[in-house]
């Protein structure tokens, strides 16, 4: 193999949510639940929000924006409007 090749990498590109936004990773089994992966500044800024970035969510996926990067089609942007709970330990 060419050492060139074996050097070259493709650029990492990064989807930054913007507006009231996350970047939602889909849980593998049929489901609606999945954890939070990127927040926007926004939502990231906002007290009223209680969303942060390795949450676990449930949310609606009827207004889910798929993001085609990975094979598996599991990233999701949502709007904070359809994430309807969070997980948290007790």
């Amino acid at each position: 193999m060419d050492k060139k090749k074996q050097t070259e990498t493709k650029p990492l590109e990064i989807v930054e949510p913007i507006g009231k936004r996350v970047l939602i990773r889909k849980d593998e089994i049929p489901t609606i639940t999945g954890r939070i992966i990127t927040i926007s500044a926004e939502v990231e800024n906002s007290p009223d929000i209680p969303l942060r970035q390795y949450d676990k969510v449930l949310f609606n996926p009827k207004g889910a924006i798929p993001v085609d990067f990975e094979g598996d089609n599991r990233l999701f942007v949502v709007e904070v409007e359809n994430v309807v709970a969070v997980f948290r330990k007790s």
